[in-house]
């Protein structure tokens, strides 16, 4: 039997999210400070979450917004035509 057959849908929702915010941190094009800022907030998200997953829940969706709007600030010409 597998770890996560234990899990309910809100706890096993909640581990893949928090598993695909640890790969979205790891793929930003961000300095080694604020990597480590990211991850360490990330890592209190998870400790969170072995006591109070609503807690967790809501503090995780604001973490994601947080890296979106880290995304969306950053600089990228790749899909920019020029003269646009």
């Amino acid at each position: 039997m597998a770890a996560d057959d234990r899990l309910t849908s809100s706890e096993s929702e909640l581990a893949w999210r928090l598993r695909e915010a640890h790969r979205r941190v790891r793929s930003l094009h961000v300095s080694v400070e604020e990597r480590k800022r990211l991850t360490r907030r990330l890592l209190a998200i998870c400790d969170m979450a072995k006591r109070d997953l609503d807690h967790a829940t809501g503090r995780l969706d604001l973490f994601l917004l947080s890296i979106d709007v880290l995304v969306s600030d950053t600089p990228s010409t790749g899909n920019i035509a020029e003269g646009d």
